[in-house]
């Protein structure tokens, strides 16, 4: 999780879920629609400045909460390395396909 976006979505989801408080329930309390709610918990939307405020205050958090990177660095670290792995091992696949087949182009010829 490395953009505002996402760390917003993922803080409001989880703020929200801590409270026990629904999408539509929050969406209600801020009065936007559950689809807004949706959007920005998903990070397909951005919130306004003015939004922010209504929701941390429905949430009885400080606005800050929602933007800390919620991945402690071990975590990160983790998260990291198994991007990296899953990359190494994509290129290997490709690599081991791209020479099979031009070991079959060989032989055709």
């Amino acid at each position: 999780m490395t953009n505002l976006r996402e760390i917003l979505a993922h803080n409001l989801k989880k703020k929200r879920q801590n409270c026990g408080l629904s999408q539509a329930k929050l969406a209600e309390m801020v009065n936007v629609s559950t689809h807004h709610i949706t959007t920005i918990e998903t990070a397909r939307n951005y919130p306004t400045l003015d939004l922010v405020a209504r929701l941390a205050n429905a949430l009885d958090i400080e606005i800050y909460e929602l933007f800390i990177n919620p991945l402690s660095p071990p975590e990160e670290m983790e998260r990291l390395y198994q991007t990296i792995a899953k990359n190494i091992e994509n290129l290997i696949s490709e690599a081991i396909e791209k020479a099979l087949s031009n070991k079959q182009k060989n032989n055709v010829d």
